[in-house]
């Protein structure tokens, strides 16, 4: 169990790195500036949290703090799908990540679901 959380705390730096590669040769025009910012903000508050998440002292603040994970994971979908929709030519790079944060998303929301239901057997 140690190995996986060690993996995804791993598999979510990389995320926020490559949301900071896609975010910076963004044009600074005013609608791409504050969705690569939004985008900056929420992909690296993922793996911030989830790190969090991993040191908390009981269960229940683990499972609040993964509900943020899954909050942040959400957002930056969000703003990925909106950064997709905006561009006039479709990147590799912005399908991979997006890609990344929807299995993202997936994957910390089954274990919120997973941690609350272990929370209410308790």
């Amino acid at each position: 169990m140690q190995e996986l959380g060690k993996a995804l705390e791993e598999r979510t730096k990389a995320f926020a790195l490559a949301v900071l590669h896609l975010v910076r040769p963004l044009p600074t025009a005013a609608a791409e500036y504050v969705l690569g910012r939004q985008l900056l903000r929420a992909g690296s508050a993922v793996g911030a949290n989830y790190h969090a998440a991993r040191r908390s002292r009981s269960r229940r603040e683990f499972v609040a703090r993964l509900a943020i994970v899954v909050e942040e994971s959400d957002e930056s979908v969000y703003w990925l799908e909106l950064l997709a929709k905006m561009s006039t030519r479709p990147s590799q790079e912005l399908g991979d990540l997006l890609q990344e944060a929807r299995q993202l998303r997936a994957i910390f929301s089954t274990s919120l679901r997973t941690a609350k239901s272990r929370l209410a057997d308790q």
